[in-house]
């Protein structure tokens, strides 16, 4: 049966370089938020224009995730796990298309994430970078971050840094 893997984590807590992964060993179709907000928006600089992005990714990749799903191919959403309104968009997805679900949590300390984050700034990795992201920025998307509860009935594997 096809699953829908998705990533929840703190913004630097490595849930791109886990999804790559999941993805190669599933196997899996990779779709990772990050890179289409890369190319098909403009330089992000604020939290605003990102979330504009982002809902109109979703919008597209809603219906065509649930359509691969029915037709038994796996996916694993390299986003989609932060916030319970986000969760509930991802369980609307699975359930409509009657798959299997996992969330994986990356733990990881407040200092590593802004690391990994000012290293992603220096490298600009293609396909990832969309705009020089701050340790203020990281601290201000991470503020919004809400671990998965045992109540919302995820079927959840934990990965520390």
């Amino acid at each position: 049966m096809a699953t829908l893997h998705f990533l929840s984590g703190k913004a630097g807590a490595g849930k791109t370089t886990l999804a790559r992964k999941i993805a190669r060993e599933a196997p899996a179709v990779l779709i990772c938020e990050d890179e289409w907000v890369s190319r098909i928006a403009d330089p992000i600089t604020h939290l605003g224009e990102y979330l504009a992005a982002v809902a109109r990714i979703r919008s597209i990749v809603t219906p065509h995730v649930s359509e691969l799903l029915r037709l038994g191919v796996s996916v694993v959403f390299d986003f989609g796990g932060n916030t319970v309104s986000d969760r509930n968009w991802v369980r609307s997805i699975f359930e409509r298309a009657k798959a299997e679900h996992v969330l994986h949590y990356v733990r990881a300390k407040d200092e590593v994430c802004r690391a990994r984050v000012r290293e992603r700034n220096d490298l600009k990795p293609d396909g990832l970078f969309f705009g020089i992201v701050t340790d203020a920025q990281v601290d201000e998307v991470n503020r919004y971050f809400v671990p998965a509860t045992d109540q919302e009935r995820f079927n959840i594997i934990v990965h520390d840094e």
